[in-house]
């Protein structure tokens, strides 16, 4: 599991703050959600948690900091505080303790919990590549991927009813006025290869690119119009499912 971080919100406006950015409904908290360019691009994706008078936001260690960052950027005059939180995140698949979460994605993926113990023995590469799960770092490629190309609909991770947010006009305009021409799709391989290999079609065409790995499957970045039988990533043969 990647390293994660915990920042915290709080103050009069951090609920309508939070609300103006990111791409759900934070008044349905717990809530999985991302923050994205003016041009509907991804930057990062986070669990947004209700905490007493104010908001967690359960990140990737490594887009916590750019996360921090944009979020002061966009703080202006809003009465809002930002400030690292020193609980560790734990999420796990089996008994969930006291206090934990149902990860709002998927019920496959268990639950999260903040300082309430440690993981346990979930092998999380094999339930994302099952359920098609793209993970920062991975498969979420920042200022590159677009949210629905990722699953983010599938996941419950966007919102086409609350209103404004940033990169709000691109998603909806996706959703609503172009049919996805690429995606995450599920593969199997003959062997394993190095993750961000291109996928080739028969005749030599790309047609994408293969990312996480699991027991002889995997999550492909795909278009969805060369994704058939004959493709190949390093000659090794790849196929769809």
């Amino acid at each position: 599991m990647n390293a994660r971080r915990l920042l915290r919100l709080s103050g009069p406006d951090a609920g309508e703050f939070l609300q103006g950015l990111v791409t759900n409904d934070v008044r349905r908290a717990p809530i999985y959600a991302a923050l994205l360019t003016p041009q509907g691009k991804y930057l990062a994706d986070f669990f947004v948690i209700a905490d007493g008078d104010g908001f967690l936001l359960d990140v990737a260690a490594g887009q916590a900091d750019d996360l921090l960052r944009r979020l002061a950027m966009y703080k202006l005059r809003a009465k809002v505080e930002i400030a690292e939180d020193p609980r560790a995140v734990t999420r796990g698949t089996g008994p969930a303790p006291d206090g934990a979460i149902a990860d709002p994605r998927d019920p496959a993926l268990g639950w999260r919990g903040y300082g309430l113990g440690a993981d346990d023995a979930t092998d999380w590469d094999a339930i994302r590549v099952a359920y098609l799960v793209p993970e920062a770092g991975a498969e979420l490629i920042p200022n590159d991927s677009f949210i629905l190309e990722m699953g983010f609909e599938r996941l419950h991770g966007v919102d086409f009813r609350k209103g404004c947010y940033v990169g709000q006009e691109v998603t909806a305009r996706m959703k609503h006025k172009t049919q996805l021409r690429k995606g995450l799709a599920r593969v199997s391989l003959d062997a394993p290869v190095p993750p961000g290999t291109p996928i080739l079609t028969a005749d030599g065409r790309e047609a994408g690119t293969v990312f996480t790995q699991s027991g002889g499957r995997g999550i492909a970045y795909l278009r969805f119009d060369r994704m058939a039988e004959g493709m190949h990533a390093a000659g090794v043969p790849v196929h769809p499912e």
